[in-house]
This record gives structure tokens, sequence and C-alpha cells, in this order.
């Protein structure tokens, strides 16, 4: 996988690349910086996506926030290392170096879908001196703080096959086979262009949508996916939802998404209290930052304004 940090165009601006920013175990990963003004916003995208998943967000925040973006281990153009290292304990620690990296002393407002999400609650597990102080905002899209296994197809598999006994042997078997499976030309299938419409969007999608998130999701190693699933699936990091209470947090949820349930960001409200405010975008599923983004965006841009100095920044732990 190419580990290069390259300058790309977001939103019609130039982004600046940060050299050498690498996890706590030497894995390189690929930083962009784009802006100079305003509060720093961290953008953490999900599983099998890469940093031009936040396109329509990034658009709609040019010249009210200095932009970051990241591409998390095994994605994109970032690097990867040992498979064990697949977990969201090491993407809450590589979250950790972008900050250290990007934003050593200036306020941060961290934005994470789905995996991204559950990056920022690890961060918070791990560093809570750092919300209300470096950490002044969040914004959860349609993520979960764990049991992922008792609701979403995805998930009710896995625990099915936890109950038959039989889940160590297909794990085994499946980091066995996906580096064969990976050569193999199964991308660009109709099965996938159904499996992608399925999980990420509802059925009023446009092909064009399912196949544009089709490509970046196959664009990922069967390795890596293999390797991250298990972690996605047991990860539960709901201890942290308390530190998220220092600052204002946004959740939003999407009413027909089947691989996060609206009601995982429901319960990450609740369980944060007042500093957190629901934003539930009914007909929408998984992938609501690109079929619903004015609303995601408007919601985004409230918390921006939010935490601007001279607004909120940061609550008392």
């Amino acid at each position: 996988m190419d580990t290069a940090s390259s300058t790309t165009l977001h939103g019609g601006g130039r982004d600046r690349p940060v050299p050498g920013v690498v996890g706590d175990d030497g894995v390189p990963l690929d930083v962009t910086i784009r802006g100079t003004r305003g509060p720093t916003v961290v953008f953490c995208h999900g599983f099998t996506a890469d940093s031009r998943f936040w396109d329509p967000q990034i658009a709609a925040l040019d010249g009210h926030a200095r932009i970051v973006t990241w591409d998390q281990r095994g994605h994109g153009r970032s690097g990867w290392g040992e498979p064990s290292h697949a977990t969201i304990d090491q993407t809450g620690r590589d979250l950790g170096a972008v900050l250290d990296a990007v934003a050593p002393s200036s306020p941060v407002v961290l934005v994470g879908h789905s995996m991204g999400g559950m990056s920022i609650l690890a961060l918070a597990r791990q560093r809570p001196e750092w919300f209300g102080t470096r950490v002044v905002g969040a914004f959860l899209v349609t993520t979960s703080a764990g049991d992922l296994v008792r609701q979403g197809p995805i998930g009710l598999a896995h625990d099915a096959a936890r109950r038959l006994g039989v889940l160590p042997a297909l794990l085994g078997g499946a980091r066995m086979a996906a580096p064969l499976a990976d050569v193999l030309p199964w991308r660009d299938s109709w099965f996938g262009r159904w499996a992608v419409r399925r999980l990420l969007f509802t059925a009023e999608a446009t092909d064009a949508e399912v196949r544009d998130a089709q490509w970046h999701t196959e664009g990922l190693p069967l390795p890596v996916g293999q390797a991250f699933g298990a972690s996605l699936l047991s990860h539960d990091e709901s201890g942290a939802l308390p530190v998220l209470a220092r600052v204002p947090v946004v959740v939003v949820t999407a009413g027909e998404d089947r691989l996060t349930p609206a009601a995982h960001g429901r319960r990450i409200t609740e369980a944060i209290g007042p500093s957190a405010r629901l934003v539930e975008v009914e007909h929408a599923a998984h992938a609501v930052t690109q079929t619903h983004h004015d609303v995601v965006d408007a919601a985004l841009l409230d918390l921006v304004c939010e935490v601007r100095p001279g607004g909120v920044v940061g609550r008392g732990a």
C-alpha cells in the first residue's frame, strides 16, 4: 500500500500534507491540513473509507475552520502494520498522534463517522484530560459505543456463530483466506452493489452513489478488513461517554441505518447528558453524510460556530 503523503484538492482549496506523522508502533499516517483560521476540525472517517469521504463537509466548512483530514491505518494512503494492531484502541492512539502533530495547543473539534466515532471514544478513554481543554467539541455520526453484536445483520451473524461455537474457526479461516481472496476478480460485481446498497443506503440511492461507494469500499485490502472486523464488533467504549460530557457534542443518527442502528446514537446521547444534542435523519442510512449532507453540514457548522473563541469552549469536568 502506498504510504507517501500527497497534495490533493478538497472543496476548491489545496491541502498541505503533514509529513512524519506516525502511530506509536511506527505506522505512517497520511495527514493533510486545509485553511489557517478558526478552530481545528479533525475528520475521522469510517471503516473501508478514506479522508475523501468527508468532501461535502469539508466544502461546507471552507473558510470557517482549519480542516484536518487523515486516513486511518490500513486505509487510503496510510500505512499498515501488524494485523494484531487493527483495533479501536490503536486507532484512538493514532488519533492522539495526529492531534499532537497538527494541534498541540489549539482548540480542536473531533468529527467521526462510524469507526471514526469509535476512535474518538477510544481517545476520550485514553486521554480524558484533553476533553474540555484541547478538545472543545465532538461530532459523532452513525456510530456506536459498543454492543454491535446485538443489532445489525453483521453483528447478529457474528453472535450466532459465537453461540454455535464456530466463531474461532470462521475467523481463522477468513484470516487465512483473505490474502488469496484479495487477488480474485470479485470487485465491481452486481452482488457487491447489492450489498453496498443494502448496508449503506436506502432504496432511493442512485446507481452512481452506490457504485462510488462500492469502489471505495472494495478498495480496502481484504486482510485489512478481516483484521479490523473482530475489534469493530467487540469494542466497548461506553465508559468513555462521561468524558464527552465536558464538551458540546452533536450525535447524528440515521433512521434506516443497518450497520449502526439509530438506537446506538440515542444511547450515546442519553449517556452523555445535557451537553449532547441528537440530530435524527429519519429517511437515511449509514451513508447519511453523503445522501443528506445538507442536514449534516448545517449541524456541523453550528457546532463549529458554537466553540469558536467567544462561544462555548468546554464544560467543567
